[in-house]
């Protein structure tokens, strides 16, 4: 059968359109010390993309609309948005379309209780459905599993919301090891109760991050920034023999890739007909309380 078509995919990664993109990341750039990342990037990844969407749709006038009627052409039925851009996207587009939409909100473990008190506003006037951390983008950095983690991590499980996590090496030039796999292991056993998912591939320790998601039930991986030709082979592996339920489709547009590139990409990823539908579709539900 292969890839299926008219599944209605779930993507849990996507965004908009920046006015200025540079102003948009310069919570990273302000962290890095090359001179590329602070003068030349806009995006603080754009050296490892042949193409940037989000340079070329810079300033759109009608970003939401761009991302919808992407969405639209390439079979993504809802995608996960984030609630606190500066330009406030997030929140109108939920507000416009709240049908092809799922909002999640970003966490900061250096704002403390006040970050807690975030999640728990944005739960409840706008019904987020994940939390998403970048430990090696908060300033200063936060390593996956220090105890200021920990109470976003409590507060998760009290609300039945999944925590989307960057692991592995980040992709901006910033220390990387704050994001090391095995930090993962040590949340997962004080917090059994917590879905975790992964963004931005583990690399280079996907064989451990399936290995712990062997041991863990609550430990989840998603595919975000990460074009199909290049999805780690043990992860396809893994989700082809015991990993079905634990592996989930995200993208990257218009950050990075381009979701013509994706869905093109796609069939030839060589998931097994039983898995398609749990990694475009029924994974991302239930992980997001949505079947």
């Amino acid at each position: 059968m292969g890839l299926p078509a008219d599944i209605g995919i779930v993507d849990t990664m996507i965004g908009f359109a920046h006015r200025d993109m540079k102003e948009a990341y310069r919570f990273i750039t302000r962290q890095t010390r090359d001179a590329e990342s602070k003068e030349q990037f806009a995006f603080p990844v754009e050296y490892m993309f042949k193409e940037v969407p989000g340079r070329e749709l810079e300033g759109v006038e009608d970003p939401i609309g761009v991302t919808l009627r992407e969405m639209d052409l390439w079979g993504v039925e809802r995608g996960m948005i984030g609630l606190g851009d500066a330009e406030g996207l997030g929140v109108k587009a939920l507000k416009l379309h709240p049908d092809r939409f799922v909002p999640s909100t970003s966490a900061d473990p250096n704002e403390g209780m006040r970050g807690v008190a975030r999640i728990i506003e944005d739960f409840e006037s706008h019904g987020i459905r994940a939390v998403s951390v970048f430990p090696a983008g908060t300033f200063p950095q936060v390593p996956i599993n220090d105890k200021k983690m920990y109470p976003i991590y409590a507060k998760c499980v009290e609300l039945g919301l999944p925590v989307f996590c960057c692991a592995g090496v980040p992709g901006p030039r910033l220390k990387a090891a704050c994001q090391h796999v095995e930090l993962i292991d040590e949340v997962m056993f004080d917090f059994p109760e917590l879905v975790f998912v992964t963004r931005h591939g583990c690399e280079p320790w996907t064989e451990l991050a399936v290995k712990l998601m062997l041991k863990w039930p609550g430990l989840h991986y998603s595919t975000s920034a990460f074009a199909p030709r290049y999805y780690p082979r043990d992860v396809i592996d893994y989700a082809n023999t015991r990993g079905a339920d634990k592996v989930m489709y995200a993208g990257y547009f218009p950050m990075g890739l381009s979701l013509e590139r994706i869905m093109r990409e796609m069939p030839d990823v060589g998931f097994s007909d039983d898995v398609w539908p749990k990694f475009l579709r029924t994974n991302a539900l239930r992980v997001l309380g949505l079947s």
